[in-house]
């Protein structure tokens, strides 16, 4: 699997011919996003600067989109949306948390997400969490500190941040890295990982460039 950083809270996952995006940045944004073509897109909240659709339909790709909980299962993308809440740009308003298996891969992208206090028949359901995609960013969605507690919780073997940098507090970054020990960690440019590789691994933090 092949996990890239797209600003914002945007995700790409790739395995072979399949792609997957997490939150793209809609055109109308004032973040800057990026386009490319994609299987599956999952949108968590109903927000510009996180459901660009439009923005990875692009080439012969044409996503088949989730905008909320349920089971769905797209080719051999299998989702589990479960449902959260978010204060992003001040408003109190559903925010889906996404489980996605791919080639044995567990991908647990939380959005938005704004509490810490994940409901527990939510946790129940979650297993295996190979890479955890976490905002850190505070101001409607999750601080540096409760992304780091969060991500412990969870027992995650990679921890990818996002939503910091143009979105966010300034500082989120550089708390969170402090939380988690991982001060000098310098950025990627992608993740490329396997699933015998991601369970060797414990809280492993990954920082991945914009």
């Amino acid at each position: 699997m092949v996990i890239t950083y797209h600003g914002g809270e945007c995700i790409k996952a790739s395995v072979g011919s399949t792609t997957i995006a997490f939150n793209p940045i809609s055109k109308n944004s004032k973040l800057k996003g990026a386009r490319f073509g994609a299987d599956v897109a999952l949108i968590s909240i109903n927000d510009p600067d996180m459901n660009g659709v439009e923005q990875v339909t692009h080439g012969e790709k044409e996503p088949f989109v989730i905008t909320g909980p349920g089971e769905y299962e797209v080719g051999s993308v299998v989702v589990h949306g479960f449902p959260s809440i978010s204060n992003y740009n001040g408003a109190n308003r559903p925010n889906t948390i996404y489980q996605v298996t791919l080639e044995g891969m567990d991908i647990l992208f939380l959005g938005a997400l704004g509490t810490k206090d994940i409901d527990a028949k939510v946790l129940e359901s979650i297993d295996t969490v190979h890479v955890l995609c976490v905002p850190i960013g505070g101001d409607g969605v999750l601080d540096a500190k409760h992304a780091h507690d969060i991500a412990v919780k969870l027992e995650a073997h990679i921890v990818v941040p996002i939503h910091y940098g143009e979105i966010g507090e300034k500082k989120a970054l550089e708390t969170f890295l402090k939380e988690s020990g991982s001060e000098n960690l310098k950025p990627i440019e992608k993740l490329t990982i396997k699933q015998k590789e991601a369970e060797a691994l414990s809280g492993e933090v990954v920082l991945l460039s914009a």
